[in-house]
């Protein structure tokens, strides 16, 4: 533990954005999660329908600073290139 007064503060700070980004990170991975299942499944309809969700899922944690621009770009561009494959089928 730091000595000084404002390393203490930092400490405290970083504990709770780690937290914070921790829950937000989690929640993409669920909602990427639900949309694998059901695109593993075969149902388009059904994928089509949870994409929106999930894409506002990962634009949500990169306004808030949790994952960056184009990473989020490179999730939501894989999850439509499954969901396409799976329409060409």
């Amino acid at each position: 533990m730091p000595n000084i007064k404002s390393a203490k503060k930092r400490v405290l700070i970083t504990a709770k954005k780690n937290a914070v980004n921790k829950s937000n990170k989690s929640e993409v991975k669920t909602a990427i999660k639900k949309l694998n299942a059901v695109i593993d499944s075969g149902n388009y309809e059904e994928a089509v329908k949870l994409y929106p969700e999930t894409a506002a899922a990962i634009d949500k944690s990169v306004s808030k600073g949790v994952y960056h621009r184009n990473t989020a770009a490179n999730k939501k561009s894989g999850l439509m290139k499954r969901i396409n494959a799976l329409k060409a089928e």
